[in-house]
């Protein structure tokens, strides 16, 4: 069963933030169709223009230069993330597949970010653990496979510069993760995953409710 957004902010007020929130540009909307057409239904993995603002906004806010990505799909967060980042900032994208972050190249081009982006395809652990160790990032977000984000999180927070922020998708899962009934690999990594961070004294953190859920994280002291 696929996340739903409706499931975590019901239709009606989903329909009234996004009124009444910034809306996507001309490229982020040619973006969404691309994506859409180009995917079939996979587009749902695309997250939303509204955690794009989002997140675009907080890089702008902290002043953020060096950030990673783990699952970039079609490109619609390394997008808003590189705009953030601004001119002088450089994000690093770890995915596995050709095709689709073929769409993100295309479209991040046409933004203006694409000299911003470092795109590796490659194991997102392998890539973290080829990194210089004096390699440190301000803001990092996570959205790839579920079962390995405890590992991701473990990965790159030491990584991580005291004020950075990681953002991490998808920890609501449509509120299955509420449902202890449900077995589902990706149910029971998430509510693992959700635990881990909620007890780990090295952090603090926020879930909102954006999206199919967004976990926010930083270093404690």
């Amino acid at each position: 069963m696929a996340p739903s957004r409706s499931d975590v902010v019901d239709t009606e007020l989903a329909e009234y933030i996004a009124l009444h929130s910034t809306a996507p540009d001309d490229v982020q909307r040619r973006l969404m169709t691309v994506t859409e057409e180009r995917t079939g239904g996979y587009a749902r993995m695309q997250i939303g223009g509204d955690q794009g603002t989002m997140f675009e906004m907080v890089t702008r806010a902290m002043g953020a230069r060096t950030a990673i990505e783990i699952g970039t799909f079609t490109g619609y967060s390394a997008l808003s993330i590189a705009r953030g980042l601004g001119p002088e900032g450089r994000l690093i994208c770890c995915d596995v597949s050709e095709e689709w972050t073929a769409i993100a190249r295309e479209h991040w081009a046409l933004a203006g970010v694409a000299d911003r982006i470092d795109l590796r395809i490659a194991p997102a652990l392998d890539t973290i653990a080829a990194l210089p160790p004096d390699l440190h990032f301000d803001l990092a977000f996570i959205d790839a496979d579920k079962t390995n984000y405890v590992h991701y999180y473990e990965a790159l927070l030491p990584r991580m510069r005291p004020q950075a922020v990681i953002f991490v998708d998808n920890t609501l899962w449509s509120r299955r993760v509420l449902d202890d009934v449900d077995t589902d690999a990706d149910t029971v990594a998430l509510r693992a995953f959700n635990r881990h961070v909620a007890a780990d004294p090295r952090v603090r953190c926020v879930i909102l409710p954006i999206g199919d859920g967004v976990t926010m994280i930083q270093q404690a002291s």
